[in-house]
Parts: structure tokens; sequence; C-alpha cells
């Protein structure tokens, strides 16, 4: 029964982890755009739902939407946006080194953490098995996320010019469609999705300036092994990565964090494009 626990504990981390990635598969699949402070964001959006909470008294899941923003795309990424994929690289890994040194001097290097009160320790059981109602209600906001995500992205005039402006920018503009601005609504939507990352991630675990990295990999990992531009692939890919960290943990402690890179390096030998790639140009 075990082993059982382990596995829900991990599917359920593995949503923590799809919102992670759910972010940056949309900026990938949209502006063909990897951005490397993708991590330091998440951080960094933990930081401006913690200051705003202490300095309003605001409801952390209210907080979470004001700290929501789409002015990186237009005042950065649109300047270096273009066939060349060197210069996005650049510029992101640039902000990526501006954003954990600006957190470090403003906030130092001590970890925080969003208190939540009783939501902290609650649980549900579900017969032999009982799981936190904290990383329940993650996975379950993640599973909505990529939901709504998708119906926008096929059901929706939006969705239809995101499509338009990742298949040719050119001729999107020749119908009326300005590329810059629709790639700044979908990064202001990957933004909204990063801000939901980064409030579980304060509210299940410490954090400080220097994880975002950290959380970078673990997004790439899950976008990698759902495919590129499936995003109930990067749902699959957070809950593979999960449950490998959970078993490599129950092993032994020392080996959660080596448990996923392998099941990452598994996954791509058996299936190098991902579990449920979508056609990349």
């Amino acid at each position: 029964m075990i082993w059982l626990d382990v596995l829900v504990q991990g599917i359920l981390l593995g949503g923590l982890y799809a919102l992670f990635a759910a972010g940056l598969s949309l900026v990938f699949g949209i502006m063909r755009l990897v951005n490397l402070a993708h991590g330091d964001l998440i951080v960094l959006a933990a930081f401006v739902i913690l200051l705003i909470v202490a300095t309003t008294g605001l409801d952390p899941f209210l907080a979470a939407l004001i700290a929501a923003g789409w002015l990186l795309q237009r005042l950065v990424l649109n300047r270096v946006l273009g066939r060349d994929i060197l210069p996005p690289l650049l510029v992101t890994f640039g902000l990526s080194v501006a954003l954990q040194n600006g957190m470090l001097e403003a906030f130092s290097a001590d970890s925080r953490r969003l208190r939540v009160g009783a939501l902290e320790s609650a649980s549900i059981g579900f017969g032999p098995v009982t799981v936190g109602t904290l990383p329940l209600l993650t996975f379950a906001s993640a599973v909505v996320a990529i939901f709504v995500l998708n119906r926008i992205f096929y059901t929706t005039a939006l969705g239809r010019a995101f499509r338009a402006v990742s298949d040719d920018p050119t001729t999107a503009s020749l119908m009326g469609l300005n590329p810059r601005s629709v790639f700044a609504i979908a990064t202001g939507l990957a933004m909204v999705i990063v801000t939901l990352a980064a409030l579980y991630l304060g509210m299940r675990s410490n954090f400080d300036p220097s994880i975002g990295p950290a959380r970078l990999l673990y997004a790439f990992q899950a976008v990698i092994i759902g495919g590129l531009g499936s995003l109930w692939g990067t749902l699959a890919g957070g809950a593979i990565i999960g449950v490998a960290q959970t078993l490599g943990a129950q092993i032994n402690p020392e080996w959660q964090i080596l448990a996923g890179h392998i099941a990452f390096l598994v996954v791509l030998l058996i299936r190098p494009r991902g579990l449920f790639p979508r056609a990349v140009d």
C-alpha cells in the first residue's frame, strides 16, 4: 500500500511541475522562444505575491491575480524576436542573471514562504490513501489551467490568432494581425500561469532568489517529456517527473532529484520527440 501512496503523491507533485511548464510550453509553441528566465520569473512572482500579502493583507489567491502582467513582452522580448534564436536566448539569460541578483538585493538570501494557515496541513482520505488538500488543489489547478489554455488555443478567435502568427507571422500581418501585439498577449497569458505556479510554489515550499534555474529545469523536462507543443503532454511530463522523484525518495532520500533526471533521459532514449509531440517547424 505504501507504493500506491508514493504513486499518488508523485502524480500530485507532477501538477506543480506542470504549472511550472505550462507557461514555458505556451510561449515556445507560439513564439518559438526558449525563455531561460522562466524559472526566475516564477520566483519573482512568488516574492511579489508575498510582498502584496505582507503589505495589504490580501488573500494570496487575489494577490496572484494582481501580480500577473505582460509588460515583459512589450518592453523586452518583442525587440529581439526573429529568425535567429540566439538574441532571445542571450536576452533571457541576461534577464535571468539580473532577476536573481535583483531579488537577492531586494529580498536577501533568506528563504521565505507563503503562510496559508490550516490549508498547509489539511488532508483528505481516499480509501487507503490520504492526500494533502494543498497538493490536490495544485493538481486540480494544473488540470483546469491546461484545459482553459487548450480551449483558448483551439476554440477562440484569439487562439486562431495565436496559431496564425505562430505558423507564419508575415502572412498573418498581411491579414491584419499585429504579431508583436499577439505575442504580448500570449506572454501575458503565460505570466498568469507563471503567477499561479508561483502561488503554489510559495505555499508548498520555501523559496529564495537562487532556486529559479532548478524550476526552469523541471519545466524544461516536463515540456520535453510531454512533447513540444502539447499542453496535455506537459501535464503527463510533470506527472512522470513527480512519480520518479517520489519513488527515488522512497528508496533513498538522496536519490529524489536524480531519479527525476533519469526518468527524463529514459523517455528521451525511447521517444526522442516526447510522448505526445505536435508538429513544430
